[in-house]
């Protein structure tokens, strides 16, 4: 039964689809794991489904019909390369969900259960969530085991963070009581400044042992890679930023 991983923080540009794209890479491609992994874009803007090179405006079974019952999920997941990752896309259509849960019954459990069917299918399910508590991230969390939280290494990380765990612990007191804090991840990490090493200190004290090791520096690869639809382990698998994920993904893995 494959474990759900929401990757969520209400903080925008924190890495969130980068730290998807690059963990669900690492699992599926790398000699080392070969897992089988779905990645769930569940963000109107769809940057997720892009990265894996998906062309949004050629799809037609997307996240938000699966999410409405028009289509069944195994019909709108599609293969990225080889036979190992899998994507459920987004279109900007997804926008709809938040007025249309309204007259939904059990709005915040539809992906919850539009997943059990395919989930035994999977050794990981990332879900990549937009940077807000609405109807969506309120799907995504209720459908999870556990929050993988990327924050970036910079002066404003810590803000939110307080009301991050407190909506993580809100949602598991009303929705979803097994709910955990998978781990915690520093993005763009430049070493050779003291706020970069104030910060993870911060984080440390914050969340300890949640906090992962691996630390994912500036990579220019990692934000290159994107625009080919590719993630960084495919893209330059010798560079500094896909060995960080890949480290990343052996703690991952390590964990579960």
């Amino acid at each position: 039964m494959g474990k759900v991983i929401s990757v969520y923080n209400q903080k925008g540009g924190v890495g969130k689809t980068t730290t998807v794209i690059n963990v669900a890479a690492a699992l599926a491609y790398t000699g080392l794991f070969k897992k089988k992994v779905l990645v769930i874009d569940l963000d109107p803007q769809g940057n997720a489904s892009s990265g894996f090179g998906v062309d949004k405006s050629q799809v037609e079974l997307d996240i938000y019909k699966v999410l409405l019952g028009q289509t069944e999920i195994g019909e709108a997941i599609r293969t990225v390369k080889e036979n190992r990752l899998d994507i459920l896309p987004s279109t900007p259509a997804l926008t709809g969900f938040e007025i249309e849960a309204i007259s939904i019954d059990r709005p915040h459990d539809r992906l919850k259960d539009a997943l059990d069917p395919v989930k035994e299918n999977y050794d990981f399910i990332f879900i990549d969530c937009p940077p807000s508590l609405g109807m969506l991230s309120m799907n995504a969390l209720s459908a999870s085991d556990s929050v993988l939280i990327p924050i970036q290494s910079e002066y404003y990380a810590l803000e939110g963070v307080s009301q991050l765990v407190s909506t993580i612990d809100m949602v598991k007191n009303q929705v979803n009581p097994s709910l955990e804090i998978e781990g915690v991840v520093l993005q763009m990490v430049d070493t050779r400044t003291n706020l970069s090493q104030d910060v993870i200190d911060e984080v440390e004290k914050f969340f300890g042992e949640k906090v992962y090791r691996t630390h994912i520096p500036r990579n220019i690869r990692v934000a290159e890679a994107p625009s080919y639809g590719e993630s960084v382990i495919t893209y330059d698998k010798g560079s500094k930023g896909a060995k960080a994920y890949m480290a990343l993904a052996k703690e991952i893995k390590k964990r579960n």
